[in-house]
C-alpha cells in the first residue's frame, strides 16, 4: 500500500474535478447515442443508491466487512468512468468488484461462493453467469482501472480523530453512517478521504439528534444542526484567512457560507435557538464547546475548508434526493437493457 494518500495512485489518477467527471461521462454517452436513447435511465444518484443496496445485500450474505465493501464501491465508480453502464451487466460488476475488493483487503471470498450467492440474490439477471465469466470480468475490471487497486478510505480519519474531538459513541456511529452514505455520491472521485472523514465528523457533531438516532439522512436532516455546520465552516475559514493575513500570506478569495438547504449565500448564520459559534455562544453547552474545538482545529490546520463546504453541500443534497428514490423504477430500467442486450447470459 502507498505510504499515504498524497503519494498514491488514488490521488494522482482517480481524483477529478466535477467538470472532468461530467465530461468523461458525456464522452461515454456520445460514443453510442442510440444506445442511450433506446435505454433511458433514472438520474445517476438513484442508480448509485440502487447499486449500493445490491452491494449491501450481497456483502451481508457473505459476511464481508465494511472496508472491503467500501473498496468494492469505489472500484465500480472508477470502472463506470471508463465504460458506459448500458454496455455491462451491473449485477456481474457488483459481484466482481466485491470479489476483487475482498482479495485486496485481505478477507478473500471463494469465487464459487460469490457466484452462488449472487444467483440466489439476482435470479433473473445473474442466472447465466458462472465462475469463468466472473473471472473474465475481474480481468476486465482490473484492466480498466490500470491495475491501480489501492483505495484509501475516510474511516481512518474518523478512528484517528474521534478521541481528539471527544465524540460520543452515538456521534461516532453517525459519522460512520455518513461515510457509508457518501459512497452513493461522486465524492470518492472528487475529494481526498480525510476531507470526507472530517465532513462526516462535522455532520455528526452538529446534526446528530439523540431523539432520532437513526443516523444518515435522518441525522443530517436536522435544520438547526445544518445551520451550525455552515456557521462552523464559515468561522474556521475566517480564522484561517485572518491567520494567513497576520503572517503576511494570501489566503485567497473568501469562501461563501453554506445554507441548511445546501445552497451558497453570503452572510452569517446562527444555530438553532440563536446560539452562535462566535462571541455570543454559550460555552457551557457541551455541543457548542465541542463545535468550537473542532472549528479552532480546522482553522489551525491546512485543511481544504472549501472542499469541506462542497462535501457538506453534496451530502445534504444527496439526502434530499434520496427522498424521491424509487427502487422499482431503477431496477426495471436496468433489467430492461440487460435482457434486451443479452447481458444476463
Amino acid at each position: 500500500m502507498a505510504a499515504n494518500y498524497w503519494e498514491s495512485t488514488q490521488r494522482r489518477y482517480w481524483q477529478f474535478t466535477k467538470e472532468e467527471l461530467a465530461a468523461m461521462r458525456q464522452k461515454l454517452e456520445d460514443e453510442d447515442p442510440n444506445l442511450v436513447h433506446m435505454y433511458p435511465l433514472p438520474q445517476l444518484r438513484h442508480i448509485n443508491i440502487y447499486l449500493n443496496r445490491q452491494f449491501n445485500h450481497l456483502a451481508k450474505r457473505l459476511g464481508v466487512r465494511q472496508q472491503a465493501l467500501a473498496t468494492a464501491q469505489v472500484y465500480l465508480k472508477r470502472f463506470y468512468t471508463r465504460v458506459e453502464i448500458r454496455r455491462t451487466n451491473p449485477y456481474l460488476l457488483v459481484a466482481t468488484s466485491l470479489y476483487l475488493a475482498c482479495k485486496m483487503e485481505e478477507c478473500p471470498q471463494h469465487i464459487r461462493l460469490i457466484v452462488q450467492e449472487a444467483r440466489v440474490l439476482w435470479p433473473e439477471t445473474f442466472h447465466g453467469q458462472d465462475t469463468s465469466k466472473l473471472g473474465e470480468c475481474e480481468f476486465f475490471l482490473i484492466s480498466e482501472m490500470s491495475s491501480q487497486l489501492i483505495v484509501h478510505q475516510p474511516y481512518r480519519t474518523l478512528t484517528q480523530l474521534q478521541g481528539e474531538f471527544n465524540l460520543t459513541p452515538e456521534e461516532s456511529q453517525a459519522a460512520w453512517q455518513a461515510i457509508n452514505d457518501h459512497y452513493m455520491t461522486d465524492l470518492p472521485l472528487l475529494y481526498p478521504p480525510h476531507i470526507i472523514g472530517l465532513t462526516a465528523i462535522l455532520l455528526a457533531i452538529t446534526c446528530y439528534n439523540r431523539q432520532n438516532a437513526a443516523g444518515g439522512a435522518n441525522a443530517a436532516g436536522n435544520s438547526g444542526g445544518l445551520v451550525m455546520a455552515a456557521n462552523a465552516l464559515a468561522h474556521a475559514q475566517a480564522q484561517s484567512q485572518a491567520r494567513a493575513a497576520a503572517m503576511g500570506g494570501n489566503s485567497g478569495p473568501g469562501t461563501p457560507n453554506l445554507t441548511p438547504q445546501g445552497s451558497f449565500a453570503g452572510g452569517n448564520f446562527s444555530s438553532q435557538g440563536g446560539r452562535e459559534l462566535g462571541d455570543g455562544s454559550n460555552p457551557t453547552d457541551p455541543k457548542i464547546a465541542k463545535m468550537q474545538r473542532f472549528t479552532n482545529w480546522l482553522a489551525e490546520s491546512n485543511i481544504d475548508i472549501e472542499g469541506m463546504i462542497d462535501c457538506t453541500q453534496e451530502i445534504i443534497s444527496f439526502y434530499d434526493c434520496h427522498e424521491q428514490y424509487e427502487d422499482l423504477v431503477v431496477r426495471d430500467n436496468i433489467k430492461r437493457f440487460i435482457k434486451a442486450r443479452g447481458l444476463d447470459k
